[in-house]
């Protein structure tokens, strides 16, 4: 059975290479998603950089036992970026606007004034993902993210070796954190596989943070809970 190259499509960075090695069956209903009114208000972002909003992200020390940092091949290992024209990059997206689904919150809302994201991999193939993207605008993102989950309850795609991938996507229930919050879980499955993605996107004064747990099975709600919270927490104590 072959291993897919990339993590192509909508997916935090570890999960199609593991689709094929591992996963279990979540075919059961999801939730219906859930809307969250944007803050009226937002503290203005504009004095945080790229730098200073990585270093509010969670970081090692926030997260459970046993994970630690992703490198960034680029940034941290040297390699080149990742061509999106190559010919030998099968992955697709249908409809085109689902891609977004997870992705960083600067691609699913463009306009962002800085961004940063965090990838770490723990045991049994599980991720965490965290990321944030600050706005002259917050609320008007946290919006457009969720008219483009809203539209992708259900969608396909393939990744880079051309390995059909299907996606469903629900609500999840979890306390709110932040200004405002919204809970999302995503199941990506491939060839009789599945890895589940549960999430939360919060506003934070005047950003929009992102926190995605992803493994065979759910992420116990404690611990996203947990995360979500020291996530907003951390963001607000930074709030220049």
């Amino acid at each position: 059975m072959r291993t897919p190259r990339t993590a192509a499509l909508s997916l935090p960075l570890l999960v199609l290479p593991l689709l094929v090695a591992c996963g279990g069956d979540t075919a059961a209903s999801l939730p219906p998603l859930t809307t969250a009114a944007p803050p009226t208000a937002t503290t203005a972002a504009g004095s945080f950089d790229d730098a200073a909003l990585r270093a509010a992200l969670l970081g090692q020390a926030d997260l459970p036992v046993g994970f630690v940092p992703l490198p960034d091949p680029v940034d941290d290992l040297g390699l080149p970026p990742a061509s999106e024209s190559a010919e030998s990059d099968l992955s697709s997206t249908e409809p085109r606007v689902c891609a977004d689904v997870l992705a960083p919150i600067s691609d699913q809302a463009p306009g962002a004034t800085a961004q940063a994201v965090a990838r770490f991999t723990g045991p049994d193939f599980a991720s965490i993902d965290t990321d944030a993207a600050a706005y002259a605008d917050a609320g008007a993102a946290f919006a457009a993210v969720q008219r483009t989950l809203a539209a992708c309850t259900e969608y396909s795609g393939t990744d880079a070796d051309g390995i059909a991938v299907t996606y469903r996507l629900g609500g999840l229930d979890q306390p709110s954190v932040g200004d405002a919050s919204i809970a999302v879980r995503l199941e990506t499955g491939s060839e009789g596989f599945t890895m589940v993605s549960d999430t939360v996107i919060a506003v934070v004064d005047g950003v929009v943070v992102q926190v995605t747990a992803t493994g065979q099975d759910p992420v116990d709600p404690g611990v996203l809970t947990a995360l979500a919270r020291t996530a907003a927490e951390n963001l607000h104590a930074d709030t220049p």
